[in-house]
């Protein structure tokens, strides 16, 4: 277990040092009045406490994905951990806290139009399809996988469509209903929850002393289609929300919209994005014991919320086990619900559309919310077309992290801070190259075409959209020089 407690105390360190430059990079001014008090509307601009911010920041966050996804990571073995501490520090953490820091300085911009500021009118067009896309898509997983675990575990004679409907009823509400009414009320409850199953599994690390696997005993494959599955690009793609996410980005303006000070910026996006990073550890180092020849228990052709079972039943007491489903199906409902707020408000910044009058949030809620139930209509009773649906969900919230990246080299070329772009220029092209590769080297059932092509070829396609992103991005900084240099 000594890995796990070194990536723990560094992750801890990530906070307190790096996170600590990257604020300084930024630039706060506590004396700037922020949108909140700028702009108060009732609706979603809204004063509220840094603590109760911080928790809405950190479930919104939180979805399934640092556990699901830390879970199928952790195939891969100890590289999974090293992904989980770098990925969190300096790539999500610098990605949650400057796109959440530049949407403050914007009003509380949504995500896209973050995007047309810094990338042009045309990137702003592009991503607000495309974001409104990946945002039915995690309302979609995260309606099914919560209605999945409620139906198997607490009332299994019950048809799984009564809570798809309960669900989606409720995020009709979330979506619709001033902030501070339904989701800074009953956020801080869910926290404590997920926060309590984390806690749970930690006790279990010291009471258990399971074999985690270590850094120096190697790290080799684990994953048991290896051949098809290689570390890059696999990996970092399956372990998103719990290292780098895109989502987070289009989660932050929401808070953003919600903070009286900007020095709350550090604890609120860069501290909640190091929670998660501390809870993807601990999901992806449990499932490590359950992965290889060694394994506490069988988990073949099991999915991410089936091991979540296997994990709570082998350690927990039945109570703890009710705890732990419910933290992750807090998890994901309060992500799922936060996911519509944003695409409601996305749609509502395109259209000019005031979103104070409730008929006006129906107007932009409905059609939203029947495409998300003909998506869930098809999925929920097709495992093969779910995974199909999570499989492109994550790269496609890679892709929004990618790009988000390359605004924020734009923000910070434009603020003169030429060699602190680095800081989001090397995890940008890190990503470029993650997300191309997949295309390209993932297998076909995985969404690739990787089955097609050699892998070498995969791998050069990947490293030339790369060059080709560099290439792009140098060009517009020359063509742009009077007003960004």
């Amino acid at each position: 277990m000594t890995t796990f407690f070194i990536a723990l105390i560094a992750l801890l360190l990530g906070y307190f040092v790096y996170g600590k430059l990257v604020e300084r990079v930024f630039g706060t001014d506590s004396n700037r009045a922020t949108p909140a008090i700028s702009m108060a509307d009732g609706v979603d601009y809204v004063p509220m406490k840094p603590w109760r911010i911080y928790l809405i920041q950190f479930l919104n966050i939180a979805g399934v994905g640092p556990i699901i996804g830390a879970i199928m990571g952790a195939q891969f073995g100890t590289a999974s951990l090293l992904w989980i501490v770098f990925g969190s520090i300096f790539a999500g953490a610098v990605h949650d806290y400057l796109a959440g820091m530049i949407s403050l300085r914007d009003k509380g911009a949504s995500l896209p139009e973050i995007h047309g500021t810094y990338l042009g009118k045309g990137a702003k067009q592009v991503m607000r399809g495309f974001t409104v896309l990946l945002m039915i898509l995690v309302g979609v997983v995260f309606v099914n996988t919560p209605a999945t675990l409620l139906n198997t575990h607490f009332t299994p004679n019950w048809s799984p469509y009564i809570w798809v409907a309960v669900i989606l009823a409720y995020y009709l509400l979330a979506t619709l209903l001033p902030i501070d009414k339904v989701i800074g009320k009953i956020y801080p409850i869910f926290g404590i929850l997920l926060l309590g199953m984390a806690a749970a599994i930690f006790i279990a690390f010291l009471v258990y002393k399971p074999e985690i696997p270590e850094l120096w005993s190697g790290m080799q494959n684990r994953h048991p289609d290896a051949s098809n599955s290689p570390i890059f690009p696999m990996m970092f793609i399956s372990i998103a929300c719990g290292a780098i996410s895109g989502f987070h980005a289009t989660q932050s303006p929401l808070m953003a919209r919600c903070m009286t000070n900007e020095k709350q910026g550090r604890p609120i996006f860069y501290g909640a994005m190091i929670t998660e990073g501390i809870i993807a550890l601990i999901w992806a180092s449990a499932a490590a014991c359950f992965f290889g020849p060694d394994s506490v228990a069988d988990v073949t052709d099991k999915n991410g919320a089936a091991i979540v079972g296997i994990i709570a039943d082998t350690w927990f007491s039945p109570i703890i086990v009710t705890i732990t489903i419910l933290g992750v199906i807090s998890a994901a409902v309060t992500s799922g619900d936060t996911a519509l707020r944003s695409a409601r408000l996305i749609i509502a910044d395109f259209m000019h559309f005031n979103q104070k009058p409730i008929k006006n949030r129906l107007f932009v809620a409905i059609p939203m919310f029947a495409v998300t139930a003909l998506i869930l209509l098809y999925s929920i009773s097709d495992a093969n077309s779910f995974q199909l649906i999570w499989r492109y969900f994550a790269w496609a919230n890679q892709v929004l992290a990618t790009v988000t990246l390359w605004a924020i080299s734009v923000y910070l070329a434009k603020n003169r801070r030429k060699l602190w772009l680095l800081i989001t220029l090397i995890p940008a092209l890190f990503m470029t190259m993650v997300t191309g590769c997949f295309l390209f080297v993932a297998k076909a059932s995985d969404g690739g075409l990787g089955s097609v092509l050699p892998r070498p070829i995969g791998y050069g396609i990947g490293a030339a959209v790369t060059v080709f992103g560099l290439a792009l991005f140098i060009v517009f900084l020359k063509k742009n020089k009077k007003t960004l240099l």
